[in-house]
């Protein structure tokens, strides 16, 4: 099983919610998850106009895609979200929390002009290590 370690640096601000960096050793496989959006069971957007809804979805399905490859939340060492208004980011945290605890993995958030469907808000990819 992959070892991981979240770590911070002298002078580099430390956030509260996720970590700066992450050193994985002993990785017997590297899992790229594509971005996750709330997909309906039609494969359409769900939870329109909902944006924690929209983020929980996109947690659920990587949760699903990291533990298909027997692996755990705490396998993800690195997550990208994309929102589409920033102000989002307030919403966001708390839905990531729930996945991830206090202090997730290493993050960046980035507001885009737009998603594949105007009725997404929330796009995210991750990376996992198992």
């Amino acid at each position: 099983m992959a070892k991981i370690e979240r770590y911070g640096a002298p002078g580099v601000f430390e956030p509260a919610t996720y970590s700066q960096g992450v050193k994985v050793t002993e990785s017997k496989a590297v899992l790229f998850i594509a971005g996750q959006v709330a997909y309906d069971k039609d494969g359409g957007p769900a939870c329109r106009g909902d944006f924690k809804g929209q983020a929980r979805e996109a947690f659920k399905a990587i949760k699903a895609l990291v533990e298909a490859q027997g692996g755990t939340l705490d396998n993800i060492v690195k997550i990208n979200t994309y929102v589409t208004d920033v102000r989002y980011r307030a919403d966001l945290v708390p839905v990531r929390e729930e996945f991830f605890g206090k202090k997730g993995p290493a993050s960046t958030l980035v507001q885009v002009a737009a998603l594949a469907h105007p009725d997404w808000m929330v796009e995210i990819e991750a990376i996992a290590v198992v």
